[in-house]
């Protein structure tokens, strides 16, 4: 039996008990088909920099399942990983280019390329780091990265698949562009926030007559890509209108005026301006009556050619030099103040711009329908439920998925140009060197690469291995959980869902286990610009990882925000405190050969220990089942302190001396040591530095069995008398207290009661 310091110091002892695991290969994936699967694919953390709360919140989430898991004698796999995570990464390295005066086009494609790779040898291995800090228990001979070799075999294999079988395309549509990132980004990367703006009353006027229309927009400076004129085929007002020409202000150009169902009668004036270059909406009306398309912008949000004297502006330079324009000859009604929402990017907040642009898309309806099925049918659930609505909110709306990236860090697109033909060559291949429609050599490859999600959707099976249909992916997959949170359903579990039945005809995961986000003591989100944000590097330093874990399974239910605060910390350190006392306790007054063991002879406190012992046992592996983990930690929290500590460990003590003491020694050992596996998930640096101090235990608690309810040792009757022995104890305590008697002062004390079998 080994001493335990006289305070626990995770600093000393963190880093030699996670070197322990490592080194005897605890973690290590065995496939055994004795056993049951489970398995865990970790959301790879972008390499942009340091975790945050959230991650460790997700991580520890995971760990706490597996170390369940492994302890109840499942064959466990939880892969680790990292994201290459393109428009943030690439933005990072930019900005850090930026310091020494550098730009891309400085360095050219492979350079930048060279600088992207060591920049994620860096921030790759601290995410490794700070992971192990956590306590993680992953396999880390599975790391994988969404550029490896593996991965990237896996996403050129699913592109060509889906071009082959048509449901991949390029083509030129209306697409979300980044001014600052400058690349295409999906509709899920759009973010819309609330802003003030103005809303621009402007006078068309109908050519050869003296009718003027009004039409209002945000937008003004769009009018340049206007291409027809709107009204509602019904509106009796301007029936006489349709087909006639409009003079487009501040240009020579004539417009149509066009019927179409598009319009509201009864908002605003009834009339509105097509831009399909610039409108979502306008686009899908100028594809109805076969309007030209004018793109106004250039990649950097300038006027380009096509708005005549106002070419090289700036886009909000622009708008107010035309609103200028249109009050000088006066064809500009009105202005009104108006909060509008505008669409953002996900990454800078920049103002997105909808864009005229050649793109690679991926047909989605018949990609979302069997998808849709799958968790309709209960093949994936949602816990909690009520986010299935989130998903089908957005799969039930779904368009098509605008894959291509104007970036260079990332899978490059397998497209090859022929410069005499004109035709596309998609290869699963590396390198191409003729094309394969007339063999000429004259070929290159796109040199765009592909939304960082194409690839992400493939990391429950790219990570398996699964084109050499490996014997991990056929035991493990599709695998057993995920955990996530609810901001990315649609970025990332729908697509993991419709690829993983795409490509491998099963579901990828068969529980989504949605937690919320780690907010702030006052309730705001966690924020740089806020500057409220918390590294849980720090609050290991400080408390050590055990009282970070605690804390944040403890604050968790499934699906709601959590309040993070360094109180909340410091209770869970004074819970390992109160632990690690106890451990102390009862090693020095336990025989190095003693063993953890219920003995024979029972006393009425002994079997409502064990009951109790049993009752929490039970809850906890119910509410861990059941992704309850707030609830399974404030069981253990009250059952080690409240039962063991305050009530079994003072009551045991005046039987130390008896001639029997052995019997209720070994017993506190069997339910401590039952306490010990119950936290482990939660606390293993902890539990397993107590564990291996302890005399007649295994090598590791992380392998060791999870405690299981035995009904043979649940004593109901002796139970329920001991309780009220509790009670009364609680009662006579409550009776001094608010008499004012001192503890250390003796009093007599009387009690009648009705129940004869009741006794002190």
């Amino acid at each position: 039996m080994k001493e335990l310091e006289k305070q626990y110091d995770p600093k000393i002892v963190e880093d030699k008990i996670y070197a322990f695991w490592e080194d005897n290969k605890y973690f290590q994936t065995v496939i055994d088909k004795n056993k049951k699967p489970f398995s865990i694919m970790m959301p790879p953390p972008n390499i942009t920099g340091r975790l945050h709360m959230g991650h460790a919140l997700d991580d520890t989430i995971q760990d706490i399942l597996i170390r369940y898991k492994r302890m109840q004698g499942f064959s466990v796999l939880w892969v680790p990983g990292t994201d290459h995570a393109s428009i943030a990464t690439e933005a990072k390295i930019v900005e850090d280019m930026a310091k020494e005066n550098l730009t891309k086009d400085d360095l050219g494609r492979e350079k930048f390329l060279e600088r992207a790779w060591e920049w994620k040898e860096k921030y790759g291995a601290d995410i490794v780091n700070q992971l192990k800090k956590l306590g993680i228990s992953c396999d880390w001979d599975k790391e994988r990265f969404t550029l490896d070799e593996g991965c990237s075999k896996s996403v050129k294999e699913v592109f060509v698949n889906l071009y082959n079988k048509g449901l991949i395309y390029k083509g030129e549509r209306l697409i979300n562009w980044c001014p600052n990132c400058l690349t295409s980004i999906s509709d899920a990367e759009v973010e819309f926030e609330e802003k003030d703006g103005n809303l621009f009353h402007i006078k068309y006027q109908v050519d050869g007559s003296g009718e003027t229309l009004v039409l209002a927009t945000t937008r003004p400076e769009t009018l340049l890509g206007d291409t027809a004129i709107a009204v509602h085929p019904d509106d009796a007002r301007y029936a006489h209108l349709i087909g006639k020409m409009v003079k487009l202000p501040l240009t020579k150009r004539l417009i149509p005026v066009i019927a179409d169902t598009y319009v509201e009668m009864e908002f605003g004036t009834g009339v509105v301006k097509i831009t399909p270059a610039h409108d979502p909406n306008d686009f899908l009306v100028g594809e109805r009556h076969n309007l030209p398309m004018i793109n106004i912008l250039t990649e950097n949000a300038h006027i380009n050619e096509n708005g005549g004297v106002y070419e090289g502006l700036e886009r909000y330079v622009a708008r107010k030099k035309i609103v200028e324009d249109l009050k000088d000859i006066g064809l500009l009604e009105k202005i009104e103040d108006r909060k509008h929402n505008v669409g953002t990017c996900y990454r800078c907040s920049t103002v997105v711009e909808p864009y005229m642009s050649n793109q690679w898309f991926v047909k989605m309806q018949e990609l979302a329908d069997p998808a849709n099925e799958a968790v309709r049918g209960g093949e994936v659930k949602f816990i909690p439920q009520r986010f299935d609505k989130t998903y089908f909110h957005w799969m039930d709306n779904i368009k098509d998925w605008c894959i291509s990236r104007q970036l260079w860090w990332g899978h490059r697109i397998p497209a090859f140009y022929c410069g005499d033909c004109g035709k596309i060559t998609v290869s699963k291949e590396d390198t191409v060197n003729c094309c394969e429609h007339c063999q000429s050599t004259n070929i290159k490859q796109d040199e765009d690469t592909l939304d960082t999600w194409f690839s992400s959707a493939l990391w429950p099976f790219s990570t398996l291995n699964w084109l050499e249909d490996s014997e991990e992916f056929k035991y493990f997959y599709p695998t057993s959980t995920l955990v996530t949170g609810y901001d990315i359903i649609f970025f990332w579990v729908a697509r993991m869902i419709f690829s993983g039945i795409e490509h491998t005809g099963e579901v990828p995961f068969k529980d989504v286990f949605i937690h919320g986000i780690v907010r702030a003591d006052d309730g705001r989100k966690m924020s740089k610009s806020l500057g409220n944000g918390i590294d849980p590097l720090e609050i290991i330093d400080l408390y050590g990882a055990d009282a970070l874990r605690f804390t944040l399974a403890s604050g968790n239910t499934p699906g709601n925000d959590m309040r993070f605060s360094s109180d909340k910390v410091l209770a869970s350190r004074n819970f390992a405190n109160k632990l690690w006392n106890a451990a102390r306790f009862l090693m020095m007054n336990l025989d190095d050969d003693m063993k953890p063991e219920i003995p024979k002879n029972l006393q009425l406190e002994d079997k409502w220990m064990l009951t109790k012992l049993n009752q929490v046992v039970k809850e906890m592996t119910d509410n861990l089942d059941k992704y309850e983990l707030g609830l399974a930690s404030a069981k253990i929290y009250e059952f080690t302190w409240d039962v063991y500590c305050d009530w079994y460990i003072e009551l045991a003590k005046f039987r130390f001396q008896d001639e029997n003491s052995a019997e209720v020694k070994s017993l506190m050992f069997y339910v401590f040591n039952c306490i010990l596996k119950l936290l482990h998930p939660f606390m293993p640096f902890m539990t397993e530095e107590i564990y291996k101090s302890l005399p007649n235990n295994g090598d590791s608690i992380m392998v060791s069995n999870w405690c299981e309810y035995d009904e043979n040792t649940v004593f109901e009757k002796e139970t329920t008398d001991f309780n009220k022995i509790i009670d009364t104890i609680k009662a006579i305590r409550n009776i001094r207290a608010e008499m004012n008697i001192e503890n250390n002062k003796k009093s007599d004390i009387y009690i009648e009661t009705s129940e004869k079998d009741l006794y002190l």
